[in-house]
């Protein structure tokens, strides 16, 4: 038996309730691990609380990555006892996810665990931090260099946003960071790095197709009109790193950005991100995040806690990293 976060449905309401389970229960998979860290991301908490249309099939187990050690495998690439990340490929929507002590799952969905890592860190990081960094090596790879000017960075206190200021930061950027709550979580933001907050207010007035140009990169976890205005007032050239649709899906922008000045839209999806990829980003990720980051932008809870948790990221009142020990 083992103790897992279970949602079901009933009369079209989703409920969250932690029970025990016999092995049986797990889904197929090469992979039996048992898990030791989730974490709690904003698409978890549409999960739970049933507010988004995250879950197509009950019962369900959320939790979109998590962290543990190998105790049975039918793939030679995996023996018991390695520790193991797993992040994306649908689990926690389709595939049972983190949010239990064990997880059974196709072995080409794991991924070994980075040297000087361990569980709990690794979940610190989670899809959010692997996101984050697969968003700054995007802004790179385009050409946005710190001397170029710069770089807004929305949605900064949730778990990607937060990530990539304390990232974009050590790499010698001038972050920008946005926030919904600035007289919360402005003091915080610049001790993870931001030279300057600024309310979110700011980018969701009705704009014009093209503003005065302020940014040389974005990366952005709104979407909505949010993005619309960034990309409006980016620089002739610039390029902006898209991951997340927290304000919805639509985009009222129009093809003058594009068109008029050069601005690259960069799409970035961590959950179909090729193996070979997600491996360098958590390499880079772990080298680059300092050890101040781990005690700042986290907080721990467990799986009794994350009703509570889930009500509270959906309605932005979660700031930074949510680790859950399972």
């Amino acid at each position: 038996m083992f103790k897992a976060l279970v949602l079901t449905q009933l009369d079209r309401q989703t409920q969250a309730d932690v029970k025990l389970l016999p092995e049986s229960d797990l889904p197929e998979g090469e992979v039996l691990v048992e898990v030791g860290y989730s974490s709690l991301n904003y698409k978890d908490g549409l999960a739970i609380t049933g507010l988004g249309k995250i879950i197509r099939q009950f019962p369900m187990v959320p939790g979109i990555d998590f962290a543990g050690v190998v105790s049975e495998s039918a793939d030679p690439r995996f023996q018991p006892g390695d520790e193991v990340i797993l992040t994306g490929w649908g689990v926690g929507e389709n595939h049972w996810g983190g949010m239990a002590e064990k997880a059974r799952v196709k072995a080409d969905w794991l991924v070994p665990m980075p040297k000087g890592c361990d569980g709990a860190k690794a979940m610190m990081i989670g899809t959010a931090g692997l996101t984050a960094m697969l968003c700054v090596q995007a802004l790179q790879q385009a050409g946005v260099t710190p001397e170029q000017g710069d770089v807004l960075v929305t949605g900064a206190s949730g778990g990607v946003g937060s990530v990539a200021v304390t990232l974009l930061a050590q790499l010698g950027y001038r972050v920008v960071a946005s926030s919904g709550r600035v007289e919360v979580n402005g003091d915080w933001l610049k001790a993870l790095g931001a030279s300057e907050v600024i309310d979110r207010s700011e980018l969701e007035q009705d704009s014009r197709p093209l503003e005065k140009q302020r940014w040389a990169g974005v990366v952005d976890t709104v979407g909505n009109k949010v993005l619309a205005t960034a990309l409006a007032q980016m620089q002739y050239g610039g390029s902006a790193a898209i991951c997340g649709l927290a304000g919805g899906f639509a985009l009222p922008t129009t093809v003058m950005p594009f068109i008029l000045r050069g601005v690259n839209l960069l799409g970035i999806d961590s959950v179909a991100c090729p193996i070979d990829k997600r491996v360098k980003a958590w390499e880079q990720v772990l080298e680059l995040l300092p050890d101040s980051y781990y005690q700042q932008a986290c907080q721990t809870i467990d799986l009794e806690q994350l009703g509570e948790y889930a009500d509270k990221i959906v309605k932005g009142k979660v700031t930074g990293r949510v680790l859950v020990k399972v």
